[in-house]
């Protein structure tokens, strides 16, 4: 098989990607990619605690490999890191980058012309599904999920720290996509197939913060998945 990391954010859709990758044996995952706050030393944008993503790590049985960025990176100083740590793939020969991503065309065209310039391969295993039908798919194969970020422009504060169930699907407003693709909300996985033992931990307090408006298109979906506003409320998860 063909070497392969997978681009972790922390959350479901990761999670289902690597799943359908393993299943499928289409790839040998070698490594877990993820981007950290070096600010908050937190994952980007679900603000997950980093030992949280480590411990995952630790759980699947992948190695994690952390890119860690400043608080609101430019585009060049985000493409300018990003080729400096994907060097190690290169001399790693694992020249296929896997993403959880599903419809957003945009941000797909972007993964793809980025990683050309470099000859690695991008790969969207859930790209163009039914994202009700994923959502349901990721609780039915028994991952478990927690909602650690909301978008203010899409859900209110009662909706951050809820477990990812067909409770929270039942409740969304009907213009939020299920599985938070336009950015309304991200998640951390705690357990599920793909875990040894399931990621202990306790949620702590709820804050909101607000974020400087992307300035491009490509910035905006790049960092924050084609948010239209910059309001977020997080659930601190803290480790047992």
């Amino acid at each position: 098989m063909k070497k392969a990391f997978i681009n972790w954010s922390s959350g479901k859709d990761a999670a289902l990607a690597l799943y359908y990758t393993q299943k499928n044996k289409t790839f040998e995952v070698t490594h877990l990619f993820t981007s950290i706050n070096s600010v908050f030393n937190r994952v980007s944008m679900h603000g997950v605690r980093t030992e949280l993503v480590e411990l995952q790590a630790e759980s699947i049985g992948i190695p994690l490999i952390k890119v860690t960025f400043p608080e609101t990176p430019s585009m060049e100083d985000y493409e300018t890191i990003m080729r400096s740590n994907l060097q190690y793939f290169i001399h790693k020969n694992c020249m296929n980058s896997i993403f959880g991503d599903i419809f957003l065309e945009d941000l797909r065209e972007y993964r793809e012309h980025q990683l050309d310039q470099l000859s690695f391969k991008a790969h969207f295993p859930l790209w163009k599904k039914g994202t009700l039908q994923l959502a349901k798919e990721l609780i039915s194969l028994g991952f478990k999920a927690i909602v650690v970020c909301v978008n203010d422009a899409y859900l209110g504060k009662e909706f951050v720290g809820r477990l990812f169930d067909e409770s929270f699907l039942n409740d969304l407003p009907t213009e939020v996509d299920p599985c938070g693709e336009n950015g309304e909300f991200h998640t951390f996985i705690f357990d599920g197939p793909l875990f040894k033992t399931p990621i202990a931990f306790e949620t702590g307090t709820i804050v909101h913060r607000t974020y400087p408006k992307p300035k491009t298109v490509e910035e905006e979906n790049l960092c924050s998945e084609n948010i239209v506003n910059n309001g977020f409320y997080f659930c601190d998860l803290i480790p047992k």
